[in-house]
C-alpha cells in the first residue's frame, strides 16, 4: 500500500510539472536585424544568412550575415549558452536569389547540403559556405560556381575557423616597401 501511495504521489508530481520547450522556430529578417559579428543590417548584404537559437534567449536568435560565420560560432569553444538550433537559408528554394535569399526558406543547418570552395562571396564579401535543401540543388550550384558538396559534419574546421583573406584588404606589393619603411621609422628610438 505504501509503495502504491509513493508511486501515485510521484506520478502526480510528474504530471504537475509542465515542461515548456523553448521555441526555436525561424525568425524572419526585418530592417532592424543586425549580424552578430559585424553589427550591420543583414538585409543590406547579399547571400545566404543563418540564425542561431540559444538556450534561455527565446525569440531572439543570433543572426549571421554569412553562413560560414554561424558554423564558426557553433565550433568556437567559448559558448555562453547552449545552442538549441541553427537555421540557414535554403538557396535552392524557388524564391531565393543571391541578392534576396528569401523569406520562409529556413532549414535546419544539420539537414542542409553545403557547397564549400565555390567562387560565391557571402554578405561580407568573403568566401561563403552555401546551403541547399537538396543534394541535387547543391550539386547544380557546384557545377556552375565550383566547389564541393558536403554535409555540416563534413566541413573541416579550418574552412570556417581560419581567417578568410579579403583580397581587397591585402596590401599591394608596391606598397610593401613603403609600409616597411614607415614601420621602421616608428620603431627607431627618438633622438632628443
Amino acid at each position: 500500500m505504501r509503495r502504491a501511495l509513493i508511486l501515485a504521489l510521484c506520478l502526480g508530481l510528474a504530471a504537475c510539472k509542465e515542461e515548456t520547450r523553448q521555441d526555436t522556430s525561424p525568425v524572419e529578417l526585418v530592417p532592424e536585424t543586425l549580424g552578430h559579428f559585424c553589427q550591420m543590417n543583414l538585409l543590406e548584404h547579399p547571400g545566404p544568412k543563418a540564425q542561431v537559437h540559444l538556450e534561455g534567449l527565446p525569440g531572439t536568435p543570433l543572426f549571421f550575415s554569412q553562413v560560414r560565420d554561424a558554423i564558426a560560432y557553433q565550433r568556437l569553444p567559448e559558448q555562453s549558452h547552449k545552442i538549441l538550433a541553427i537555421q540557414v537559408n535554403d538557396m535552392g528554394a524557388p524564391a531565393a536569389t543571391w541578392e534576396v535569399p528569401g523569406e520562409g526558406n529556413w532549414i535546419p543547418a544539420g539537414d542542409a547540403f553545403y557547397v564549400v570552395g565555390s567562387v560565391a562571396e557571402g554578405g561580407m564579401g568573403l568566401p561563403e559556405t552555401v546551403p541547399f535543401g537538396t543534394r541535387d540543388a547543391a550539386e547544380a550550384f557546384a557545377a556552375a560556381q565550383g566547389g564541393t558538396v558536403l554535409r555540416l559534419s563534413e566541413i573541416p574546421d579550418d574552412l570556417v575557423l581560419a581567417p578568410a583573406e579579403d583580397p581587397a584588404a591585402l596590401p599591394d606589393s608596391d606598397d610593401d616597401a613603403d609600409y616597411e619603411s614607415r614601420l621602421r621609422a616608428l620603431s627607431r628610438p627618438s633622438e632628443g
